[in-house]
């Protein structure tokens, strides 16, 4: 009983021997079809791609828009003239202020403390006080308070 055993599970190479491998009929065109759709698939999503990369204007790079011709943005900042005439102080620690622990100021921008004597520029819109290098660097390319964006721009309605 146990040689019929062996027997049944022995197996020979010449039982595997690819020469008779066939590829017939629906298993041939079932191979087909497939690498057609997947070739397909992967030529349209090249395409897609392409099109997209190519005909719509990117946000990044709005040089590359050819649609309509670029209109220059209006100037940001506020006129030199009215930078020069915002009111400029000294400023001064009082006595009573640093011995009852009272609050110390500092300039938003740069953060630095201010010192006494130091020249600093108040926003008439919203009273902040600023180095006066500093906000007119900010005014320069701004038109609102670093701290609060109260606006600085006085538009005439005409």
């Amino acid at each position: 009983m146990s040689s019929q055993n062996s027997h049944s599970f022995h197996w020979q190479y010449a039982e595997f021997d690819d020469n008779d491998f066939q590829i017939r009929g629906r298993t041939l065109f079932f191979i087909v079809v497939l690498f057609a759709i997947i070739l397909i698939a992967t030529l349209l999503f090249l395409y897609a791609r392409w099109v997209c990369k190519f005909r719509s204007p990117s946000i990044a790079d709005p040089a590359r828009s050819t649609h309509a011709p670029q209109v220059p943005s209006p100037p940001q900042g506020l006129d030199p003239a009215f930078i020069d005439n915002l009111p400029i102080i000294l400023h001064a620690t009082s006595s009573a202020s640093t011995t009852t622990g009272g609050e110390v100021y500092e300039c938003c921008i740069c953060l630095g403390i201010f010192q006494d004597g130091d020249k600093v520029k108040v926003l008439p819109s919203c009273q902040h006080c600023f180095h006066s290098e500093c906000v007119d660097k900010w005014l320069r390319n701004q038109s609102s308070c670093p701290l609060c964006r109260a606006s600085l721009r006085f538009d005439s309605a005409v």
